[in-house]
């Protein structure tokens, strides 16, 4: 918003030193000169007075001056003749400048300020250019804070409207001399406050408003036009509507004038800018306020003006789809404008169908399906996403101007880049990998099993069969589940009875209490009254539930607090009595003795527990124990069968690492084994500990679960830099474009090296190409690398691709080898350890026993994923002739990112330089180009300004609304050239067909 200042600004710069002359800052008196002679000195000075007062300029002005000087008085004298009989110098001794200033000072706001307005309108219009100079200097500023306080004033009531079109008039009065229309457009909240003054409701307000508008768009400077939006944008922010919504609904009132008038702006607007783009926006703008629908109703209104102002519409319409038809030549020309749904659709559709942009095009469209079907939300979605779409299509000179309102547009590109995120299907194909090794193994040991077991069955079928053979052992039958919660002696423990407690003991209730049967209708007895009630009151009812009810905690009213026409009087809530109702709300809300009954029998279970006596653990083992067991409140045997099946989904790492910490000792464990009959009788810790006596070197199990688990987490931690390492070392052996880049440097460089020692090389160590950088060329101007790059772009481009090809090469180059090989080998290690113990491990007893299986397996393809990868470094740094002990892989890896990032920059350098080269080539065609335009335009708006014979030079505002009208503003005001698509226009978003 643009601040008021009471103070008048200084003087412009344009404003001529004449201005301030003596003979203009008070009234002369020109009938004094008539009656007596005139010294030469005079004669000069009123001639360069009148000259000011026909509101010439320096061209008009030159050739009078060089008039002799008895012309020179013979016109002085007319002058002073004409001034003295037209009465116009007699008024302004009557009401001057100064007079009016005080006037408007003074604030009033009643009609005493319209009839200052009206008056200033006469004086501004029948006086010489001088008075309005005299009266712009500080009586313009005073005029722009009388229309802002109307304008901002809330009750807008028809003395308030007045007064605002009485300002507006003497605006436009002020306006039509050239002092007077640069001042206003140098203020800057002038614009502003005649775009709030727009109003459909007051015709001929809103007529003189948008005639003004039209006349300044299309006479003003560059930059006025983005003002003028500016300011029609605040307003319409102001009363939360679309901006050209006003001007929109002017067209619908019946006043023809003003109908004609919106026309003008709408084609005032709509033609100025240069750019095709922004014309076309502007226009599409306009036809979704509304336009679109008025256009046809206004073709049939007879008016010769307003006739006009639709031909220059429709004829600039058709010029623009003509111009736009020549970047859409795979369309019809002859579709009509403006589009419908499907036409554009179908357009876009054209432009990029079979191209590398249709995914892109799909995935929008898959977007806009994702917006939320809300009737309310939705359009502001599809708002924000045009306002979006607009300002990246649209560069500087298309966009809206309106940036107050909005933020910067900041995308994120980085998804972009191209990185491909194959971490998770570059670990399965490892570890498939190694379980395909793994299971080829198995097969050839099975075949070599399967060729012995058919030696042995030839052997044996000579020998008859005398019973059953020693090897047949029938299965060993499962242990017996137990009953009433005994332990035989020889399983495990048994599984918990259906009720158990936290620490899996079973719970033995007594007899408790059944509920209550549901009652049937509650006692009722009535209430001895104690004193007569008024009214003639009843006496309530008193009800007798069975049980304790929950209190409503209401506020009670006597009835000798009521009045005979109280409500409470005439209440019969005995008609909604039944028996039903009363049952469920007994139910519902009675108070909870029975659970407290329940509680204080788990309190007494529990306390009986506490005083069980320990039988083997120490007193403190035991709390710790029992506190772990606490947090989890999971059955003693579903933990051993976590245990023995190794259930990763349930453990871990931190109750593996609790577990080991407070586990008993071994003989411990052992010692309360033998407690089995008396599994109840023991306390929660030492009943746990009778569970998992029967697991074989549980603590050796759990630290090696615990290093499975921990395992993971250290594989987690390097596995990034592995697979950057391995992917990146696949990468490099693989590039085609790599290895044809590789073979270019070594042809070069036997070319260069001819002669030399280096002459007839075989290969070089890619160290080298890091080098390429220091060779200059003979002028200093380019280096090798660059002109390599430059050899690829020109004859072998797909050589380029190696760049895209080395996707993983900078995370790689980060890697540090020597973190890494600590790492891994302080991992194998700990896997040879837990190789030791899985060979040592005893057979399994139990069917959920699954420790050895999945550990093994784990231990396996782990191996064989550290040997993949040591196995694809080595036949790297071998099929490049690297040596291991000489150079490390970081160095390696770090030395080829470098040259990679070196050769991208090469490839930005040359294009950079051909571009500045094809610019500065294009920068001289178009400065030329543009300085001729420009002339052109100067031309144009002084033609528009000095449209009036000489002579007669004060009615430039006239003479702009008279071009408005006859439409001769809109003629040429454009060079229509057919735009041929260039490869320089083709990369620009709104040259394209991509950019509709």
């Amino acid at each position: 918003r643009i601040p008021r200042s009471k103070k008048e600004r200084p003087p412009l710069p344009y404003m001529k030193q004449s201005y301030s002359a003596d003979w203009s800052s008070t009234p002369m008196d020109l009938e004094g000169f008539a009656t007596k002679p005139l010294s030469e000195r005079e004669i000069i000075a009123l001639f360069e007075k009148m000259m000011e007062d026909m509101n010439l300029n320096e061209d008009k002005k030159m050739p009078l001056r060089e008039k002799d000087f008895d012309t020179k008085k013979e016109m002085v004298m007319q002058y002073i003749s004409t001034a003295s009989k037209s009465g116009s110098l007699k008024n302004s001794r009557k009401i001057s400048p100064q007079e009016f200033i005080q006037d408007l000072k003074s604030g009033s706001m009643d009609e005493r300020l319209v009839t200052c307005l009206e008056s200033l309108r006469v004086s501004l219009t029948s006086n010489p250019v001088s008075w309005v100079v005299n009266f712009g200097r500080e009586g313009l500023g005073l005029l722009l804070d009388v229309l802002e306080r109307l304008v901002e004033t809330k009750n807008q009531d028809r003395l308030v409207k007045r007064s605002q079109h009485k300002v507006i008039q003497c605006l436009r009065a002020f306006m039509n001399n050239k002092y007077g229309l640069e001042r206003i457009l140098g203020e800057e909240r002038s614009l502003l406050l005649l775009a709030k003054a727009i109003d459909p409701k007051q015709t001929n307000m809103m007529t003189d408003i948008v005639k003004l508008l039209s006349a300044m768009c299309i006479v003003g400077e560059e930059n006025i036009l983005e003002k003028i939006l500016e300011a029609v944008t605040a307003a319409a922010e102001e009363r939360n509507v679309d901006r050209f919504s006003p001007i929109v609904e002017g067209l619908q009132d019946n006043s023809v004038q003003l109908q004609v008038a919106c026309m003008q702006l709408i084609n005032a607007l709509v033609t100025s800018p240069d750019d095709l783009d922004f014309r076309l926006h502007i226009r599409n703008e306009f036809m979704r306020s509304g336009l679109k629908e008025i256009l046809p109703q206004l073709q049939y209104i007879k008016n010769e003006a307003l006739d006009i102002q639709l031909k220059v519409f429709n004829e600039h319409k058709e010029e623009d789809m003509i111009e736009f038809s020549h970047r859409l030549e795979d369309i019809r020309s002859e579709l009509e404008y403006p589009f419908e749904v499907n036409d554009v659709y179908n357009m876009v559709w054209n432009t990029v169908k079979d191209t590398s942009a249709e995914g892109y095009f799909l995935s929008i469209l898959q977007h806009l399906l994702l917006i939320r079907n809300d009737y309310f939300i939705r359009p502001q979605y599809f708002k924000l996403i045009e306002e979006c779409v607009s300002q990246i299509v649209l560069h500087r000179s298309g966009t809206d101007p309106d940036f107050t309102y909005r933020k910067r547009l900041d995308i994120n590109f980085s998804h972009l880049l191209g990185k491909y995120h194959f971490e998770k299907d570059f670990v399965v194909h490892q570890e498939t990998q190694a379980l395909l090794q793994k299971k080829e193994e198995r097969i050839n040991e099975l075949e070599t099993e399967l060729q012995a077991f058919k030696s042995q069955v030839r052997e044996d079928a000579s020998v008859p069969r005398e019973g059953a053979g020693p090897h047949q052992f029938p299965p060993p039958p499962p242990p017996p589940l137990p009953s009433n919660g005994a332990i035989p002696p020889p399983p495990p423990p048994p599984p918990p009875p259906p009720l158990l407690n936290s620490l899996g003991a079973p719970l033995h209730f007594g007899g408790a209490p059944p509920p209550p049967p549901l009652p049937g209708l509650p006692g009722i007895q009535w209430s001895p009254p104690s004193c007569a009630l008024p009214f003639g009151m009843k006496p309530k009812k008193e009800f007798k539930p069975e049980v304790t009810m929950k209190r409503l905690n209401w506020s009670k009213i006597r009835p000798q607090e009521m009045t005979e026409s109280c409500f409470w009087v005439k209440a019969e809530e005995d008609k909604y009595e039944n028996a039903d109702m009363l049952c469920k709300l007994e139910l519902t809300f009675c108070c909870q003795k029975r659970g407290k009954e329940e509680e204080d029998f788990e309190e007494k279970k529990s306390i009986k527990k506490r005083i069980k006596e320990l039988k083997v653990l120490d007193p403190k083992i035991a709390q710790n124990l029992s506190i772990f067991l606490g947090s989890f409140r999971v059955p003693y045997e579903e933990i051993k069968i976590m245990i023995l099946e190794v259930d990763e989904t349930q453990l871990s790492e931190s109750m593996i690492q609790n577990l080991i910490k407070h586990l008993p000792e071994q003989e411990q464990l052992n010692a309360l084994s033998k407690f089995k009959n008396e599994y109840n009788n023991l306390s929660e810790p030492e009943q746990f500990g009778v569970v998992m006596s029967n697991v074989k070197r549980l603590r050796p199990r759990l630290s090696a679960i615990l290093f499975k688990l921990q395992f993971e987490e250290q594989v987690n931690n390097i596995k990034p830099d592995i697979m950057a390492v391995s992917a990146a070392c696949e990468e490099i052996k693989k590039s085609k474009s790599f290895s044809k880049l590789l073979e270019l440097v070594l042809l070069m460089g036997n070319y260069m090296n001819a002669g030399s020692r280096n002459a007839q090389t075989f290969g070089y160590n890619l160290s080298s190409l890091c080098k390429l950088k220091d060779t200059k060329s003979a002028d200093q101007k380019t280096t090798l690398l660059h002109f390599l790059a430059e050899v690829c772009e020109e004859s072998y481009q797909d050589v380029l691709n190696f760049v895209e090809d080395f996707q993983h090469l900078d995370k790689a180059s980060k890697v540090s080898a020597e973190n890494l090989e600590k790492s891994l080998k302080h991992m194998e290690r700990q896997l040879q350890q837990l190789e030791k113990d899985l060979q040592t491990f005893p057979v399994p007893e139990d069917k959920h026993d699954k420790f050895v299986a999945k550990m093994s397996i784990s231990f396996e393809k782990l191996s064989r994923m550290h040997e993949n990868m040591e196995k694809l470094y080595q036949n790297v740094m071998g099929y490049y002739a690297i040596d291991l002990k000489k150079v490390s892989v970081e160095e390696f890896l770090t030395d080829l990112n470098n040259f990679r990032m070196m050769f991208m920059q090469a490839v930005k350098e040359n294009m950079r330089r051909r571009e500045a080269e094809e610019k500065q080539r294009r920068a001289k065609i178009a400065k030329e180009k543009a300085e001729k335009e420009k002339l052109e335009r100067q031309q144009k708006k002084k033609r528009l300004l000095e449209m009036k014979t000489e002579g007669e030079e004060t009615g430039v505002m006239d003479s702009l609304l008279e071009a408005l009208q006859s439409g001769a503003a809109f003629r040429d005001r454009r060079k229509r050239t057919p735009r041929h698509t260039t490869k320089s226009q083709s990369n620009h978003p709104a040259a394209c067909a991509e950019s509709l």
